[in-house]
């Protein structure tokens, strides 16, 4: 079986970055990419890297046919993607990459995201896409909710553990370091070269980041009461990756086991021996996550440090795992491929 396959917003980030994946993906093609401001352009004007590959020209979206779509894309803008999914046919398979439908609540949404939701329905519909997690709901969804990158990312530093009951619930802290792809591919100041590089900062702290919203809506799920994380978001001047720093308190061998069985059997989950610690330049351009783990000089006290690809196994790499799930095709499907290193 070969999956036809649409992506729209191929002009972003995510989107070439899914453009990549598939394009030596053994049982999908694209057949339709869309874009705003670049429509009728080739990808290779768009994307360079890309000129190698022979692909769709990019149109708008009201101009694509669905009727021969097996699974679509959605690598739009946060707000976009509930009004663009709600005139697509109900019964398309949809991977959406945006915040739109993450959180379940449509008071939380317009808490985080300061609008009212515009499509209830289709979000009480819509699954949270952290695969390991969700893979029986993934695989008979039609509608994927792609986890927020820094989201995912803490995520796989602490679930097992809260699930576990083996660290402190109320005292977790998130220090997480981000690369700049993760804001998007639109033109800001902030992100000029002159103004990103020889420095960095951190950004949405005490409490405002919007991905508290699936870090609450996620672990209290799993305590069965309130937990509620610190979690500051720090963008540093390089193109991919995600490292978060997390401090539990805990005994440091049993988190590191806890998270080793855990993941024991994950494709792309890696808990490395207790003591060593992962680098970003680790998983670079791949889907997958490394996990470490040290004790503190405190007793009863400990590290866990997680890395990701932001665009990888934080968006686009998870979207596809998530879309071989759904199209019934092995989940590693296109996925195993090496890092890129240096």
């Amino acid at each position: 079986m070969t999956a036809n396959i649409a992506i729209l917003g191929a002009s972003g980030y995510t989107g070439a970055e899914l453009v990549r994946l598939i394009a030596t993906h053994p049982s999908m093609r694209i057949t339709a990419l869309s874009a705003d401001r670049k429509a009728g352009m080739e990808m290779a004007e768009v994307f360079p890297f890309l000129r190698h590959l022979t692909l769709p020209r990019l149109q708008k979206i009201d101009e694509i046919d669905f009727s021969g779509i097996d699974l679509c894309f959605c690598a739009l803008p946060h707000a976009t993607t509930q009004a663009v999914v709600s005139k697509l046919p109900r019964d398309l398979k949809i991977v959406d990459l945006s915040a739109d439908f993450r959180l379940r609540d449509a008071a939380e949404y317009e808490k985080w995201y300061g609008q009212p939701h515009t499509a209830p329905d289709l979000q009480k519909e819509a699954v949270y896409g952290l695969t390991e997690f969700y893979r029986d709901d993934i695989r008979s969804g039609r509608l994927i909710a792609g986890t927020g990158c820094n989201a995912a990312t803490g995520q796989y530093a602490l679930r097992p553990l809260i699930a576990a009951g083996v660290i402190d619930l109320d005292d977790i802290l998130i220090d997480l370091k981000a690369g700049v792809s993760g804001a998007g591919r639109s033109l800001k100041e902030n992100l000029l070269h002159a103004e990103l590089s020889g420095g960095t900062h951190s950004y949405s702290a005490g409490g405002k980041h919007r991905h508290l919203g699936e870090f609450d809506q996620e672990f209290s799920k799993i305590a069965g009461r309130p937990v509620l994380v610190q979690f500051t978001p720090h963008l540093l001047p390089m193109n991919r990756g995600i490292l978060a720093t997390t401090y539990v308190r805990g005994d440091p061998a049993t988190v590191h086991a806890t998270l080793a069985q855990a993941y024991a059997d994950e494709p792309f989950l890696r808990v490395l021996p207790f003591g060593a610690l992962p680098s970003t330049r680790d998983i670079a351009g791949s889907n997958f996550c490394h996990i470490g783990v040290i004790g503190d000089r405190i007793a009863g006290r400990a590290v866990v440090i997680a890395v990701l690809d932001n665009l990888t196994k934080g968006s686009s790499g998870q979207a596809i795992q998530n879309a071989n799930l759904m199209l019934g095709i092995e989940e590693t499907a296109g996925l195993m491929l090496a890092p890129v290193f240096p």
